[in-house]
């Protein structure tokens, strides 16, 4: 990466090693993309109504499953994100390039979910459809022209000169 790329961040934008930060919008679609396994965890930690908070998100329970599958991509980009380090494994280098590549494919499985929801089981009415399409569309366009989410994926960290 050229100088030109990095000259609208701040020192405060970079991480210990000279690295930028991760884009922001990525937490959010990670978030997104792992609500089966927040929605999960929620429930686990309800006291009082386990399946509760489950059925409320996803009324039908195939449902929950197929975001469950989803999801794992979603994990094992949070595996790589946690393993981004000097010294990482070859396999965390190169899935940490093809991080965007793996989201994209798991927001399309979503959708893929919510349009059979839709079809198949007549779950979701036309309205929740359409805010779940524009949302997968909208952190698709995000993956695919963030400059910085571009900048974090060329990047990679390496172990800095002691001073």
């Amino acid at each position: 990466m050229t100088a030109k790329h990095y000259a609208n961040f701040l020192p405060k934008h970079f991480d210990n090693f000279d690295c930028l930060k991760l884009a922001p919008g990525i937490y959010l679609i990670l978030l997104f993309v792992l609500r089966a396994y927040i929605t999960w965890i929620m429930s686990v930690t309800n006291m009082r109504d386990h399946v509760g908070i489950i059925q409320w998100v996803f009324p039908q329970t195939s449902l929950f499953y197929l975001s469950l599958f989803s999801g794992v991509v979603g994990l094992f980009v949070v595996l790589v994100l946690s393993l981004r380090r000097p010294n990482a494994a070859s396999w965390v280098r190169s899935s940490w390039q093809r991080c965007h590549l793996l989201l994209i494919i798991a927001l399309l499985f979503d959708l893929l979910i919510t349009v059979l929801g839709f079809f198949i089981w007549q779950l979701q009415s036309i309205s929740w459809l359409l805010v779940h399409s524009s949302l997968v569309i909208s952190a698709i366009t995000y993956i695919l022209l963030s400059k910085r989410f571009a900048i974090n994926l060329a990047e990679f960290p390496e172990q800095l000169p002691e001073k």
